[in-house]
């Protein structure tokens, strides 16, 4: 309660500060308009950009449902493409956590296999912070690389596919609605964690691997020291997922290639592709929404695709609820 009052109270003071600008705004617009002062004119239109950005963010933050005020698990893993592959799901690591980190989100890694080559074979990280689960879940899906090879001698374009799967971290403690995980429904196994750690690595088996046999969901964590504590995160890693499936199967738009790694992450599949050459672009399949910077992209300024993504769905629900009012 005290977390939902803390949110509630913030949002009010953001609400009232944009309020109280665009208040001052339009005063001092008509003085200057009586006047025919037009430097003055010139700079309150000037100042109207930054206004609509707050206005559409708070927009945006009242689309969001309780259940998006949550933290964010967030799993990577490469699809089609080898050692490309690989690469670039570590390039998507690295703009996730960039992301958070200009959002001001703690992040804490959770697990991350170093590929054979380069780059890696999967990583997992939660993001803390307001929202963290409503902003992110907008990135579920396969994401496409087009490229020249750093890794090919006869310097040819390559198609590389990494699959990234956002889930809420549910906490600790079920309430009334929660997902419930059986300990019959777990397969369970134990393994030494990988990277660097010290003599502890080498001689405890800490990281914890947990699979989900009613419907195949597999996570691994190696954070903590403790095997223990690796399994509560995985647990809850698991429920998340659980909890992704349930909303998505509600809303009638889950699909499994974005959760389970048995599916492929490969062609056709992808929710948006960042093409670098032969020219630079990042286009959101689902949306439209095109960034010729792909470099700023890269380097986490995915702003504007989560709102477009978010406002979207938005408007698709508002949608379905007029038509369901008219008895469409």
């Amino acid at each position: 309660m005290m977390r939902e009052r803390s949110s509630s109270e913030e949002t009010l003071k953001e609400f009232e500060k944009v309020e109280a600008e665009v208040t001052d705004l339009l005063e001092l617009l008509e003085l200057a308009a009586d006047e025919a002062d037009e430097e003055v004119i010139a700079d309150v239109a000037a100042q109207v950009p930054s206004v609509e950005a707050e206005v559409r963010r708070l927009e945006l933050k009242r689309m969001l449902t309780a259940d998006d005020d949550t933290d964010a698990i967030v799993t990577i893993n490469p699809g089609a493409g080898g050692t490309e592959a690989q690469d670039w799901a570590e390039i998507l690591l690295r703009m996730y956590l960039r992301w958070c980190e200009r959002r001001g989100f703690k992040t804490e890694l959770l697990s991350k296999q170093p590929g054979d080559e380069a780059g890696i074979k999967d990583a997992s990280f939660v993001a803390r912070g307001p929202n963290a689960y409503g902003y992110l879940r907008s990135e579920n899906g396969v994401h496409r690389l087009i490229r020249i090879s750093p890794f090919d001698a006869n310097k040819r374009r390559h198609t590389s596919f990494a699959g990234v799967s956002v889930v809420p971290d549910l906490g600790d403690e079920l309430t009334e609605g929660e997902i419930e995980i059986k300990d019959e429904d777990l397969e369970v196994s134990t393994m030494r964690s990988g990277g660097a750690g010290g003599q502890h690595v080498n001689r405890t088996e800490s990281a914890v691997r947990m699979k989900h046999i009613p419907t195949g969901f597999t996570v691994r964590c190696e954070a903590e020291r403790s095997q223990h504590q690796n399994r509560e995160t995985a647990l809850k890693m698991l429920r998340g997922l659980l909890f992704e499936k349930a909303r998505r199967e509600k809303e009638q738009a889950f699909e499994e290639a974005f959760l389970n790694d048995r599916a492929d992450i490969a062609f056709g599949s992808q929710v948006r592709t960042y093409t670098l050459q032969p020219y630079t672009m990042v286009k959101d399949e689902r949306t439209d929404h095109k960034a010729t910077n792909a470099d700023a992209v890269l380097d986490g300024d995915l702003d504007e695709f989560i709102e477009t993504y978010l406002l979207m769905n938005a408007e698709k629900k508002q949608q379905k609820k007029t038509g369901e009012a008219r008895g469409d």
